[in-house]
């Protein structure tokens, strides 16, 4: 792995504190992915998982250890130079879609792209073109209302690939869909991250959906261990 591709993380610890004292969310985890690796990450509820994963987006900033994402640290930028590197290198999908009521689907996927001050016609090509991969191309102007709950995800997985993040991070995306939608939407994940050749880091607690990972991680009492 050379230094610019990449995701490294060593001997990252996180700390929360509280009227109890502190407590010890992640102690000591270290994954390397290479540009293009997908992996799983498993474990209990309470064992750190999303926190793993907002320190690796840049939500929140290790209390002990290092993050390098393509060559760069997250917790030595300031506010606005991380606020930029989010927005043009990393994805983000949800349990929750966390679409804007108000607008379309198509509007919603163009999001992202306001920040960067792309080209409208260029935009709203990129747009339509994910929203036809992930099966949406025939909702472009309908209100998230007005969608299913897989319908939601998948556009909410356009809005994520938008400005061709190099990670695309997922906090357990198939956690509110049933059985059908799960295994639709899990496939797309895997299918889009093929296509897009992006590090794909998924939490979930869908041992299906897990399985279908080379490289999974699990994590007990805020240690990481491979699966």
């Amino acid at each position: 792995m050379t230094r610019d591709d990449g995701v490294v993380l060593q001997d990252v610890c996180k700390s929360f504190s509280g009227a109890a004292g502190s407590v010890d969310v992640l102690r000591g985890v270290s994954i390397k992915l290479a540009g293009g690796e997908a992996a799983a990450i498993t474990g209990p509820s309470g064992s750190g998982k999303s926190t793993l994963l907002h320190l690796l987006g840049g939500l929140d900033r290790p209390t002990s250890g290092s993050i390098t994402i393509h060559g760069r640290r997250p917790a030595d930028m300031t506010p606005r130079e991380l606020s930029r590197f989010r927005n043009r290198t990393i994805g983000f999908v949800f349990q929750d879609h966390h679409l804007l009521p108000q607008y379309s689907v198509l509007e919603n996927v163009l999001l992202p792209t306001y920040a960067l001050g792309r080209p409208a016609a260029a935009a709203q090509g990129r747009a339509t073109g994910l929203l036809e991969d992930v099966g949406m191309g025939h909702r472009l102007h309908h209100r998230p209302a007005e969608l299913s709950g897989g319908e939601r995800q998948r556009t909410a997985v356009a809005r994520a690939l938008m400005n061709g993040p190099r990670l695309l991070l997922c906090d357990e995306p198939t956690g509110s869909l049933d059985s059908a939608n799960a295994e639709a939407v899990g496939q797309l994940l895997l299918d889009m991250h093929r296509r897009e050749g992006n590090i794909l880091v998924v939490v979930t607690h869908n041992p299906n959906l897990a399985a279908r990972f080379r490289r999974r991680f699990q994590l007990v009492e805020g240690r990481c261990s491979a699966a």
